[in-house]
């Protein structure tokens, strides 16, 4: 492990000093460490903010719900707001990792875990993510686990957050602090990047800026489910996971939200598949630019009948609970 210098971070004012080469905060450490061990993450300083009083949940305006980013993945999924109002979020949360992990990864942290792509981890091969430039391993080699939407010809690379999903799908927005004091709100919708050209650039957050928390709207009427397929029944990322509120009234779709995990480099929000009711075209609707690279070409079929069955599920939920 390369060396670096450590800071506790007593307060958010200490964040932004001149000082030189590259800082990462510290918070549960779950996904940083592992990754300073590899060598993939070399920062010169770690920015260790655990101290800081972000780690409250507190009621919202107009039914909404604040959490602030040191809030572990177990407190937020137990809180009973949540798991009453936004079963989607705690769902998710609860299907990720192991105990042990929730207990430690906090709420920011897991929106900035970085992909378990296998060629990302292993240092001794090309990867554009890891060192820009070398080339992508995955297209040509195994692919089972990567993206069928989104990818580009640099990374075919997915995102492995749960959490972020249910977050796309509730419509969560994100507090921001820059290294200057300035705050600004952004969706975390619009949080993670497309790898296009730069599949380094996970985020599009600027150097040492900071997320404060995140903010959920009061959730729309309806039904909230989230379906995670997986090699095994636990401890394991996304083949293919998705997020669904679904509301029916008098038997006919009213509004659909959905969010799919383990496709693409971003939690992708299905904008094209919540415009049709009919759920069979729903999915071909949104898959319908999806492209495999031949050990992964299952996860299109795959991917379908998951919506397919999810939102069938939730409609006769909903038609249950409404009777």
């Amino acid at each position: 492990m390369k060396p670096f210098d450590y800071r506790r971070i007593q307060s958010v004012e200490e964040i932004g000093r001149d000082e030189p080469g590259q800082a990462r905060f510290l918070a549960g450490g779950t996904n940083l460490i592992d990754l300073m061990k590899h060598e993939i993450e070399v920062p010169d300083r770690l920015l260790d903010i655990s101290r800081l009083k972000l780690a409250s949940i507190e009621d919202g305006e107009n039914g909404g719900l604040r959490v602030g980013t040191l809030v572990t993945n177990t407190a937020l999924a137990s809180d009973p707001r949540v798991r009453k109002t936004w079963p989607l979020l705690s769902a998710a949360l609860l299907s990720g990792a192991t105990a042990q992990l929730r207990n430690r990864a906090t709420t920011g942290g897991n929106l900035l875990q970085r992909t378990r792509c296998f060629y990302f981890y292993d240092t001794a091969r090309p990867c554009n993510k890891r060192n820009p430039g070398e080339g992508c391993s995955a297209r040509e080699e195994q692919n089972r686990i990567h993206a069928i939407l989104g990818a580009s010809d640099q990374c075919i690379a997915t995102h492995p957050s749960d959490m972020a999903v249910a977050m796309v799908a509730l419509d969560a927005r994100l507090t921001l602090r820059a290294a200057d004091g300035s705050e600004r709100e952004l969706p975390v919708e619009a949080l993670h990047r497309l790898p296009g050209d730069h599949p380094e650039q996970d985020t599009v957050l600027e150097p040492e800026e900071l997320i404060l928390g995140v903010t959920l709207p009061a959730p729309p009427p309806g039904r909230q489910m989230y379906r995670k397929v997986r090699d095994r029944s636990s401890y394991a990322f996304a083949l293919v996971s998705v997020g669904v509120i679904l509301h029916v009234v008098e038997g006919k779709v009213d509004s659909i939200r959905i969010a799919f995990g383990g496709v693409a480099h971003k939690p992708w929000r299905a904008h094209k598949a919540a415009t049709e009711a009919n759920f069979r075209l729903a999915a071909e609707a949104e898959l319908a630019d999806a492209k495999g690279y031949d050990n992964n070409d299952f996860k299109i079929p795959l991917a379908r009948r998951t919506l397919v069955a999810t939102l069938r599920d939730a409609a006769h939920s909903e038609e249950e609970v409404s009777a």
